[in-house]
């Protein structure tokens, strides 16, 4: 008999005491012995894994963790060795701020931030493998990102260029793209601008080819690859060489349609172009300088935004026509990109959209050269197909035609040649801050460099008393004693690297190392990559859909170029789970609540001022007061309601709301299902429950076989939500049954451990079962016993629907045309009607015609 606090489904009492249960006795760990391992196959699931921030996880974040948890649940009872690990992306500038802003230091923030996300990761019950913990922080990880970069050096992809940047002169760093919108730093709203720097590069621009066509190989959603593709962005055209007019200079145009060559009616150059420099008249050169100063604090995605108003400076300069001789105009403009193409255009206003923009804002000529348009050439550019015009001997041809036309010509006369071209340029790999992986090179007084040798590594951060970076940008390393900095070679001095690496360095294989962690002597075993390798499925959010995985991609077709990895791809299946979004409450004066405010403050406001607080469903964040932690759902209703709920609420793949109703609907659920088990009157064993055979309960055999095969199928597809229903169903056949046989019960408890595995482990317990659910075999089901002995038939008269009967499925058409003619509806309609004929579609309806 139970106690009388556990008589009723308490979550707080059972679910600390099952995580101690499956922590003390190891039962998620993944057998790290080759020989076990090849006894059985192999499941690798993985989650992207979080960065530990102050703010702890929200319930957002568990969701794709719920969903790994439940399929490597799955797999172990179906026989599959499963590594299922958890780890910590923890470099990076948050910490960083954080410390500047605490006066602690990054490591010791980020311990705690680790310790936080760990607590609340374990509360929820995630068979994760804790023996392979890892953060990316850790000496012995990073040492291997270390020697990763060394690999890449030797093979000569990693390099230093004087580049433009996103320079942020607050923060003394420079940011990626992707951390800057509107010319500001996207946390902090400090403005950024663009600077040349020497900066380290890693040649992913070698890859181009390779990452896109092995996407076509991957089990990835459609739209992350496409998007992948866009940022690769392969093109086939032509190089076209302008000579500038009263210059012996000269500049190249990548363009993919040279078909339009004669259409081109001036030329723009990119704001950092080294060529504007030569070229600008002493007129124009004041306004010139002053455009290319306004370019500096834009980033790419707002110089090309095609709604942007167009803005330029025309530079004194012209360019001259390779085909036709005449003068063309050379305007600075920041449309043009100087990390795109050859940071030059040609531009053909009359047929594309931005240079047709550009040619009426400033009054430049719109010459059409190809047919077809509806609409005046001079209104609007025409980007379709159609025969070539005002274009010489390209006239009346068609586009392709036109294309390999002009390009003969070019290349015959010496002035263009055909080019694939890749939108993708060379990853911008160093960052001008302290908490991030030391790159492992030296530096001699004549600006040569050599790698430090791998016997060295890792290169660990030295202690030093301020993050930020000096006034001239120096990185936060170079103040660093100089027993850090200082290295004796036999060929001289040598100075450490002071830049380390991007946060995306540590992200780009941690799944490697997930499968050896404790290695000292290398990265990973090569059998155990060779058994584990690719993943098998890999769930996070779609924002890491182009960076992330093109990096991880990157890297890991070098480490296979080099032989440490036996697979071209490191991801085979990829699945983006939906976003779980919040209800936010603001009032009329802007003031946000949070939802337990509420009720109160909506009736407060709307009694006093007439101003009701508006709703609306957005992403959780602080400053909208509509962060719901689940340490507080969890301690309200149990870890087992929050990861049902968390899969239930609708398509993992789907964005939805979150509602606390809705968990304490699935609280009631497991309610029912502790009863099944437990009388909660008297703590004892329910009556119901009888060791008899399962066959005495015909309907409820055939609900859990059903049951089986939809949680079976559905878990495996991660249709989730679908299988959850049908245990909901299945228990509503239980509360109807007269006698619950044991061997039902307890094979549908290990249907639900999967799901909700604290409240299967306890109820598995107390029927009286040996060893731990987790750990028994998976259920099969019996086909047969999964189709219904009968099924719902519609009835017409004339087409149109007038009752639903049920029959026998096996019954034949005669008979279904008797009891359709029989029903007391149907007969009542055909009062006075004459039956002209009867159609039978079988298994779906009976149409009766009449007159």
């Amino acid at each position: 008999m139970l106690s009388a606090r556990a008589m009723k489904y308490s979550p707080s009492h059972i679910e600390p005491k099952w995580q101690k249960a499956w922590r003390e006795n190891g039962v998620f760990k993944t057998p790290t012995d080759l020989a076990v391992l090849k006894q059985k196959p192999k499941y690798y699931i993985l989650d992207m894994f979080p960065y530990p921030s102050g703010a702890g996880l929200h319930v957002g974040h568990p969701e794709g963790y719920t969903a790994t948890d439940v399929l490597a649940r799955l797999k172990r009872m179906q026989g599959f060795h499963v590594l299922h690990p958890m780890g910590w992306d923890a470099f990076g500038l948050p910490a960083e701020r954080a410390a500047m802003r605490s006066k602690r230091h990054p490591a010791e923030i980020t311990k705690e931030n680790i310790s936080n996300f760990k607590g609340q990761i374990e509360r929820l019950g995630f068979s994760y493998d804790w023996d392979r913990e890892l953060s990316t922080t850790d000496e012995d990880y990073y040492k291997w990102t270390q020697w990763i970069f060394l690999k890449l050096y030797e093979r000569g992809l990693a390099y230093m260029a004087e580049v433009p940047v996103n320079w942020c002169p607050a923060l003394g760093t420079v940011l990626a793209n992707e951390e800057v919108k509107d010319g500001v730093y996207v946390e902090t709203g400090d403005k950024v601008e663009r600077r040349l720097m020497k900066q380290w590069m890693l040649k992913i621009t070698a890859y181009a080819e390779r990452l896109l066509e092995d996407l076509e190989e991957l089990d990835w959603p459609e739209g992350v690859k496409e998007m992948q593709r866009n940022w690769i962005g392969k093109s086939y055209g032509a190089e076209i060489e302008f000579h500038v007019k009263d210059f012996e200079h000269r500049f190249t145009v990548y363009t993919t349609r040279p078909d339009t060559l004669f259409g081109a009616t001036y030329c723009v150059l990119a704001p950092e172009h080294d060529l504007l420099e030569r070229i600008c008249s002493n007129e124009q050169r004041e306004a010139v300088e002053k455009y290319q100063e306004q370019a500096k604090h834009k980033t790419d995605l707002a110089r090309t935004d095609l709604a942007k108003e167009k803005t330029g400076v025309f530079t004194g300069a012209y360019a001259v026509h390779p085909v036709t001789g005449k003068p063309l105009p050379i305007w600075i403009a920041d449309y043009v990109l100087i990390t795109y193409g050859t940071g030059s255009i040609m531009a053909v206003p009359a047929h594309d959209e931005r240079d047709h923009e550009f040619a009426k804002t400033f009054s430049l000529p719109i010459l059409e050269v190809i047919s077809g348009s509806e609409k005046n050439i001079q209104d609007c550019a025409y980007a379709g197909d159609g025969k070539l015009i005002n274009s010489d001997f390209l006239n009346g041809l068609d586009v392709e035609e036109a294309k390999k036309k002009m390009l003969a010509w070019l290349e015959e006369q010496k002035k263009g040649t055909s080019k694939i071209q890749y939108r993708l340029r060379d990853w911008l790999f160093s960052r001008q801050r302290y908490w991030g992986e030391p790159i492992p090179v030296l530096h001699f007084e004549n600006g040569s460099t050599v790698p430090v040798s791998e016997s060295d590594l890792p290169i660990t951060l030295p202690q030093i008393d301020e993050y930020a970076p000096t006034e001239d940008g120096e990185p936060p390393l170079a103040r660093a004693d100089k027993d850090w900095l200082c290295v004796d070679l036999p060929q001289g001095k040598a100075w450490r690297e002071t830049n380390t690496m991007p946060q995306w360095a540590g992200s780009c294989w941690y799944y490697l190392r997930y499968i050896d962690p404790k290695n000292k002597e290398e990265a990973w075993s090569a059998d155990l990559e060779k058994y584990w390798m690719p993943v098998d499925l890999y769930i996070g959010g779609v924002e890491h859909a182009v960076l992330h995985l093109l990096y991880a991609r990157f890297w890991h077709k070098v480490l296979f170029d080099c032989g440490y990895v036996s697979t071209k791809e490191p991801f085979q299946k990829l699945f983006n789970q939906g976003m779980i979004l919040a209800y936010s409450y603001q009032d009329a004066r802007g003031k946000y609540y949070h939802p337990d405010e509420v009720t109160e403050k909506e009736e407060k406001y709307f009694t006093q001022s007439g101003d009701p607080l508006v709703s609306q469903v957005e992403k959780m964040s602080k400053s909208k007061q509509n962060v719901v932690n689940p340490d507080d759902v969890v301690q309200q209703y149990g870890a087992d309601a929050m990861r049902l709920y968390e899969l239930f609420m609708g398509p993992l793949e789907s964005s939805k709301p979150w509602q606390m109703d809705g968990v304490e609907g699935i609280n009631r659920f497991l309610s029912r299902v502790w009863r099944l088990v437990i009388d909660e009157q008297t703590g004892e064993k329910n009556q119901k429950l009888q060791a008899t055979d399962p066959t005495t309960e015909p309907t409820l055999l055939k609900a859990l076989h059903k049951t089986i095969k939809k949680v079976n199928d559905d878990t495996t597809h991660l249709q989730f939500n679908t299988a959850i229903s049908q245990m909901m169903i299945f228990i509503n056949e239980a509360s109807h049954a007269a006698t619950l046989p044991l061997d039902i019960v307890s094979t549908f408890l290990k249907l639900l451990n999967i799901y909700a595995p604290h409240i299967a482990e306890e109820l598995w317990q107390q029927l009286g079962m040996n060893g731990f659910i987790c750990q028994q075999r998976w259920p099969s089901y019996d086909e047969k016993l999964t189709v219904d002995d009968t099924i719902q038939l519609v009835v017409q008269i004339n087409g149109k629907k007038k009752e639903t009967i049920e029959v026998a499925r096996d019954a034949s058409q005669k008979e279904l045309e008797k009891i359709a003619l029989e029903n007391e509806k149907i007969k009542s309609q055909l009062e006075g009607k004459t039956v002209r004929k009867i159609i039978v579609v079988p298994s779906r309806l009976v149409n009766i015609v009449a007159t």
